[in-house]
């Protein structure tokens, strides 16, 4: 068979079912072989940077790799930007990037779509890469692309392959999956690990996105009820545990915020005797610092001792190491602790109280919103103000159903990555909150949604402006400056590509309108004018949150 055709039956034996592609030379053979399986559709988008965002979007629904498709040089440039993002939030995404013919890779004679070191240019946000140079070469490389994002931690991964190889046919012999199993820590350091967590006196876990990413949330829930141990969840552990369950504190974003009741969740963290991270970086540190004892559950075992020395590394999935945690906690005892629920209750209404006070304007429209987004539905979230209130106000309740773009903060990533949401789960509600700015970005994919049916509603926050960088130009440096935006009116711009369009009169109507938009079966866009929305602070505190890029960092520079 040609390349291209062992490409596709490889990836049809790992139960591929869509890939996002553009078509183009370089990668005809693959196009043409995709075309005449039926076993996977294609996904054609109108720009590469949709094509790994939509993957993306697609792997953190169904908790499949998602896979993209592109030429070389700009193509994979292009699709860049998805990479990083999967990266930052462990996503499975195997990019697969044509190549220039293979008597010139290297030579830096000018082919069509030359870089040289194609691959070197997305080595830091790729886990591993292979170049696939004839096709017999192909089945080999889908086996190991698929075993690395199905063992420990999963994250974006390349297959490049020359033009040559997608057309010219051989002997093939194609692979089956590869057989993976979850690893477990040893019965000595698990009967350690809950050894001390039954001696400890306030015991606490921060459960992170590597929860979601090992269907880990039941296991989760399962621990804290047995234990009577609370939870607290970084921004992508959001959905590890409903917000609503007695034991859960909520979301804690940072350590000290500009907001009283991230103080709050600060001094929960910070009082822990013994922290049980799960599945989390700690890219804020640990609160509870060397006073506590962390008991490490990670499939990365760099990350296992790099939070803080006082540690107990326990690497393996998080969802075989809680279950297997379990008996050990049960036979020490760790079961008889009192239930902690009315001192997570008192701290929760206090964080609501400081909510209320507050006043401003962020936290209704936020409300208006939870209030019409039905609690089971997928929400995508952009880099806007809202996006980032969210990730401490917004609650969530159904495992997998909050998407961000973690670190990486890629501004305009959150459309293309509800399409591939909507892709992974066609009958489950998908809703986008963007900005002006990052919509945009992307807006061209309008066209991929009417196209192929891709019915999502997408809430565009207008400002007219890059409003958190204007915002900070103005707080910290005296004045903004590039930040005004020329908008076209978004429901004429929405409507002449086939979407219905609505606008709202006012940002409260959101928990009337998103509703209807979710009865069209269509794709929909929302037009929500916005005024200023300045930081939000906690009425009568000291304390005001100075960004850390706004000003130099002590000892820096030397006088």
């Amino acid at each position: 068979m040609t390349g291209g055709e062992a490409l596709v039956k490889s990836l049809v034996n790992e139960g591929v079912d869509v890939v996002f592609g553009v078509p183009g030379i370089q990668i005809y053979g693959i196009i043409a072989a995709l075309r005449d399986e039926p076993g996977i559709r294609m996904i054609t988008t109108r720009h590469e940077q949709a094509t790994t965002y939509m993957a993306d979007g697609y792997a953190r629904v169904s908790g499949r790799p998602g896979v993209a498709l592109v030429v070389p040089g700009a193509g994979l440039y292009n699709a860049a930007p998805g990479l990083t993002n999967a990266y930052a939030r462990s996503s499975p995404v195997l990019l697969i990037a044509g190549q220039i013919p293979r008597g010139a890779i290297g030579k830096n004679n000018g082919a069509v779509h030359e870089v040289l070191d194609q691959a070197g240019a997305v080595r830091s946000v790729t886990k591993w890469q292979r170049m696939a140079l004839r096709p017999r070469d192909v089945p080999d490389a889908v086996f190991e692309a698929f075993r690395q994002m199905r063992t420990g931690r999963p994250r974006p991964v390349l297959i490049e392959m020359p033009p040559e190889a997608g057309v010219e046919r051989e002997e093939v012999r194609l692979r089956n999956p590869a057989r993976t199993s979850r690893i477990v820590p040893s019965a000595q350091d698990l009967r350690e690990a809950a050894d001390v967590i039954t001696a400890s006196r306030t015991p606490l876990i921060f459960a992170g996105g590597g929860v979601a990413r090992s269907d880990a949330e039941g296991a989760l829930v399962e621990l804290a009820e047995t234990t009577n141990i609370p939870v607290v969840t970084s921004s992508g552990g959001k959905g590890a545990i409903p917000d609503s369950h007695p034991l859960s504190y909520g979301s804690c974003f940072s350590p000290r915020g500009e907001r009283q009741e991230m103080n709050q969740l600060f001094d929960v963290m910070a009082s822990a005797d013994v922290v049980i991270g799960i599945g989390t970086r700690f890219s804020l540190g640990n609160p509870a610092g060397e006073s506590s004892t962390l008991v490490n559950i990670n499939i990365d075992d760099s990350e296992l001792t790099k939070v803080q020395s006082n540690t107990i590394p326990l690497h393996g999935d998080a969802r075989a190491t809680i279950e297997a945690l379990l008996p050990f906690l049960i036979e020490a005892g760790a079961g008889e602790r009192p239930s902690p629920a009315e001192a997570v209750a008192a701290a929760r209404s206090l964080i609501a109280y400081y909510d209320i006070r507050l006043k401003e304007p962020q936290y209704a429209v936020l409300e208006a919103m939870q209030n019409g987004i039905p609690e089971e539905a997928f929400v995508v979230w952009d880099v806007t103000q809202f996006g980032f209130y969210a990730r401490t106000h917004y609650q969530v309740n159904r495992p997998k159903t909050y998407i961000d773009s973690g670190y990486s903060y890629n501004l305009g990533y959150a459309f293309p990555t509800a399409l591939g949401a909507k892709i992974a789960n066609p009958r489950r509600s998908v809703v986008c909150v963007t900005g002006d700015g990052g919509f945009m970005f992307n807006s061209s994919e309008l066209c991929t949604a009417v196209r192929y049916g891709i019915n999502v509603v997408v809430v565009v926050c207008r400002d007219d402006s890059y409003g958190n960088v204007a915002r900070d130009l103005d707080e910290s440096f005296g004045g903004a400056y590039g930040t005004d935006l020329h908008n076209p009116d978004f429901v004429k711009f929405a409507r002449s590509f086939g979407v219905v369009a609505m606008r709202a009169d006012d940002p409260l109507d959101l928990e009337a309108l998103i509703p209807l938009a979710l009865d069209h079966d269509a794709p929909v866009v929302i037009d929500v004018p916005l005024g200023d929305m300045p930081i939000p602070r906690a009425p009568q505190t000291a304390f005001v949150y100075k960004l850390p890029w706004t000003q130099p960092q002590e000892g820096l520079i030397e006088t």
